[in-house]
């Protein structure tokens, strides 16, 4: 693990940034009162939408196709790829230029692989549809940093968490939605571009809503406004341009533990609980339930995940953040095991169920605590960061659960995974005491 130069680091773990001093509960509706967080919400929500019914489309498709799990693996590898290689350049842009126009751009992007995709659905082989997919992945390693560096200046810094916990709850209600409308498309037209159409329109709707926000700038403050985040920043935000400032985003993760200690948790945590990719083997020769029953093994886990957001939205703030956080990928890690392991339909949906709503407690705890923890100039670089922590660990994941499970098997590929979760916990809580003892999760009032 890497040293600690966070100036406040142990109080940091005991009472993070200070931040439980003075607690704020200004109720769970409080960021759904600012006009432009709730126009980026609502467009986030729509583009999610159609990326959910996307993914179901492809998986459904390429297992039609081809009847082998190494495809579906590969769709993975080929979307982390660009959210790998070029996170530095898309945290550093973010950090350089307006946010929302940037994010803006990365969605045009967007529409046009999946109008790609729905001019190529009809073709027999999946080069076209992996190169399409190459573009999702362009976007989407620009749409990270772009719109979670956005997200701190559409409200004010008391309503921050409560703004990602509506978030969260967006984005899984669109992924509840999205697989489940995207299987019953697939079912009653016999194919996948109706989907993939529909997934361009999401996106279409995305850039309107992101427009309708009016045109004053999102660039970086250029203000420490992370709290205890002064120092270290001040080491790792040189001069604009140069390879250090590219790569700052990098070092300043590094020399804060209990980011490094939170992103390395969810990295392996997503990295070997990747069964999502799964579900069309499971649909088809496992639970034998159809295009139907795919769309709605995929939405369990956003169904589990909305509940579990409705749920954090209306209790007071979290106190013990850091020990819930393990609790929840624990869960995660168990639930995953008893579905690889199950042959029954609805007891697997249930397992999915949990293991979204584990997800969304340790979603929620982990993007709150990487804004809270980093400055505003610095945000798009973290943020890119964490992407590739999580966003390219997830499409990677596919790439492991594909692999695994064409040398082993589907089952042993997903019980493995949740068992290499658990083990994945268990050396990070006994490794960090500053993650256990980390404490409330909201920021203090301000004068």
């Amino acid at each position: 693990m890497a040293t600690d130069s966070h100036p406040d680091g142990e109080a940091a773990a005991e009472q993070p940034s200070e931040l439980a001093s003075e607690l704020v509960n200004t109720g769970p509706y409080g960021a759904l009162r600012e006009r432009n967080f709730l126009y980026f919400l609502l467009g986030h929500i729509l583009s999610v939408l159609g990326v959910q019914m996307q993914t179901v489309a492809v998986g459904w498709q390429l297992y039609e196709k081809t009847g082998s799990a190494w495809p579906l693996g590969m769709v993975g590898l080929v979307m982390a790829a660009p959210m790998i290689g070029l996170a530095p350049i898309a945290g550093q842009t973010a950090d350089r230029f307006d946010r929302r126009k940037l994010l803006m751009l990365a969605t045009c992007v967007a529409v046009v692989s999946s109008s790609g995709l729905a001019l190529v659905s009809g073709r027999s082989g999946i080069g076209w549809i992996y190169a399409c997919l190459l573009g999702s992945g362009l976007a989407r390693a620009f749409q990270g940093p772009a719109r979670s560096s956005l997200m701190p200046l559409l409200v004010p810094r008391e309503l921050f968490a409560n703004s990602v916990t509506w978030a969260v709850s967006g984005f899984e209600l669109a992924s509840m939605i999205g697989p489940a409308l995207g299987g019953i498309l697939i079912a009653v037209s016999g194919g996948a571009t109706s989907v993939y159409l529909l997934s361009a329109l999401g996106s279409l709707c995305y850039l309107a809503c992101l427009a309708a926000m009016g045109g004053k700038s999102y660039s970086a403050t250029g203000s420490a406004t992370g709290s205890g985040a002064g120092s270290a920043a001040g080491n790792v935000a040189k001069s604009r341009g140069n390879l250090r400032t590219l790569l700052a985003g990098f070092e300043y993760v590094w020399s804060t533990k209990l980011l490094l200690t939170t992103m390395t948790l969810d990295l392996f945590a997503v990295l070997l609980g990747g069964a999502v990719a799964l579900l069309p083997i499971y649909a088809k020769d496992i639970l034998r339930v159809g295009p139907s029953g795919l769309g709605w093994l995929q939405a369990a886990p956003p169904l589990g995940a909305v509940t579990m957001a409705l749920i954090m939205a209306h209790l007071p703030p979290l106190r013990r953040a850091g020990r819930l956080l393990l609790i929840a990928v624990a869960g995660f890690g168990v639930a995953t095991v008893i579905f690889g392991l199950s042959k029954n339909f609805w007891l697997s949906l249930v397992m999915l169920f949990l293991t979204g709503a584990f997800d969304n407690i340790s979603v929620v705890v982990r993007q709150t605590m990487v804004q809270l923890l980093t400055p505003d100039e610095m945000r798009g670089r973290v943020s890119a960061v964490n992407g590739m922590f999580i966003n390219a660990s997830n499409e990677i994941g596919r790439f492991e659960s594909g692999a695994m499970a064409g040398l082993f098997g589907p089952i042993v590929s997903v019980v493995s995974g949740g068992i290499g979760c658990l083990i994945v916990v268990a050396a990070v809580a006994l490794r960090s005491p500053e993650l256990r003892r980390y404490g409330a999760l909201v920021a203090r009032k301000q004068e």
